[in-house]
């Protein structure tokens, strides 16, 4: 890899779409105002690119430099083999934000990443997870154990919010035991 820092049109540099990294909306504002506010530190940790300018690390940190209205971006350009890409963009973040691993599961599921770092849970089969419940043996009561993402728990969270202050509440008022 190339160790110079060179600072190009941010528009060169292109998101990688196999990105298995997310940040949350309020971690996002962070980084976005740590950019307006220290721009000169994008310095000290630029954004590697492979020879085709797409980010092998540092797709959230382009993205808060774009929202952040900046013109140019410093990078640091990899000319590495596809492997070497794929491992890198797994080991350089394995310490920091939260990973996308429904991503991870279809982009990197033949790599060894538990041998790069990071701790892989069980990534379960999620194609089955709206099957109909078998209610023929219903009785009484019955504990449901549903799967699912983070986000889409995010999103049922909010939208019981807006039933109720508590999770728990809504689901009894839709019950019909307010």
């Amino acid at each position: 890899m190339n160790t110079e820092v060179l600072w190009i049109n941010i528009h060169e540099v292109k998101t990688n779409p196999r990105n298995p990294r997310i940040i949350k909306d309020d971690k996002f504002a962070k980084l976005v105002d740590s950019i307006k506010s220290f721009p000169e530190m994008l310095e000290k940790r630029p954004i590697i690119v492979n020879t085709e300018h797409m980010v092998l690390g540092g797709n959230m940190r382009l993205k808060a430099c774009k929202d952040a209205g900046l013109k140019q971006v410093p990078v640091m350009v990899a000319d590495w083999t596809l492997e070497q890409q794929r491992e890198f963009i797994v080991k350089d973040n394995v310490g920091f934000g939260e990973w996308d691993w429904e991503e991870l599961k279809l982009e990197w599921a033949d790599e060894p990443l538990a041998d790069w770092g990071l701790d892989v849970p069980e990534l379960d089969d999620y194609s089955d997870k709206n099957k109909e419940l078998d209610m023929d043996n219903f009785a009484g009561e019955m504990i449901i154990k549903l799967k699912y993402t983070e986000d889409e728990y995010n999103q049922v969270r909010e939208q019981l919010s807006k039933i109720a202050e508590t999770p728990e509440q809504a689901v009894w008022k839709l019950l019909g035991n307010e």
